[in-house]
């Protein structure tokens, strides 16, 4: 299915009328594959520009990023044994028997477009496998690659996720991005009409930023009208340079009702149309230093409901085209 005929579907389905607050990914998935899908996780064994020195050494501050090695290699038994794997595990909690091939850690598309090629076609040789999710960032995306992105969507389904994170380019200095915010700009202007979806990553939390800052992001992202947003929280593991920014006073975390609101604000301003992918992040138990309340994702996800119910609003309630 094109975008054009993808962002036609989700424009006629009415989920405040199954009782619901923002339109999730599951909902959009069933309407438009017709059942339940799952992403399998995939390490294509890419690294970032902000890691091996490109643009900037070390990765971003709130990131791990020591298996981000620019001299990893992944080999095509490995792609297709994480798929098998990927799909055994999924198989087991969810009843579904189509998967979408999620290129996820580092930057998917910081690479020849010859070993792109090669990933992206293993992958689809899964018959289980019905389309692809690639990751990456908006300054790893050359007129090039969109355009081998789109020969693909135009026999599957392909979603591009970029790492916008923020529109303030104070927020990107502070995490290390290694890139402003023109160049979200120019990434997002060179994705249109093209076949594939377009998925924004946001983060809210960040230090320095007002509401009125995070909300300026919000009104910028239902500007753009892209197809999926992945909403963030800024949260602390182990081995970052946030560690001690954090243990110093200098970064201050949120707490969960402070949050709650602030995604209940962000996505009243978003389009009724766009998919909330997310509404927070988290990392592995034996990872997470803080916030604990991130490994609760059923207990973020009522606080934020009842939130919208309290005040009786729901995503798009202040969006304006």
């Amino acid at each position: 299915m094109s975008r054009s005929n993808s962002q036609l579907l989700r424009s006629q389905i009415d989920w405040r009328s199954e009782g619901l607050y923002y339109f999730p990914l599951n909902l959009h998935f069933r309407h438009l594959f017709g059942t339940r899908v799952q992403k399998i996780s995939l390490d294509g064994g890419f690294t970032c520009p902000n890691v091996d020195g490109t643009v900037a050494k070390g990765g971003c501050v709130f990131c791990d990023n020591r298996a981000f090695s620019p001299s990893r290699r992944v080999k095509r038994d490995a792609i297709t044994a994480q798929i098998q794997r990927g799909i055994e595990g999924l198989r087991r909690r969810y009843e579904t028997e189509k998967f979408l091939a999620y290129f996820q850690p580092a930057t998917n598309t910081y690479g020849p477009l010859d070993k792109l090629q090669t990933l992206w076609d293993i992958a689809l040789e899964d018959p289980r496998v019905v389309g692809l999710v690639i990751g990456t960032r908006p300054d790893c995306v050359p007129d090039e690659v969109l355009d081998l992105i789109d020969q693909y969507a135009q026999r599957t389904y392909v979603s591009l996720e970029l790492g916008v994170q923020t529109i303030h380019d104070a927020s990107l200095d502070w995490m290390n991005r290694g890139h402003h915010h023109d160049a979200a700009v120019d990434a997002l202007e060179r994705c249109q009409g093209r076949d594939f979806e377009v998925g924004l990553h946001i983060m809210l939390g960040l230090p320095g930023e007002t509401h009125a800052m995070m909300m300026e992001t919000a009104d910028q992202v239902a500007k753009w009208n892209v197809d999926s947003v992945k909403i963030h929280n800024l949260y602390l593991v182990h081995r970052t340079e946030m560690v001690e920014q954090v243990a110093s006073g200098q970064v201050r975390l949120l707490e969960l009702q402070e949050y709650v609101e602030i995604v209940a604000d962000f996505l009243e301003r978003l389009p009724p149309q766009m998919v909330i992918e997310r509404i927070s992040g988290d990392a592995p138990p034996k990872d997470l230093i803080a916030p604990q309340w991130a490994l609760h994702k059923g207990s973020i996800k009522d606080a934020l409901n009842a939130t919208f119910k309290s005040r009786g609003t729901y995503q798009g309630f202040r969006y304006t085209a």
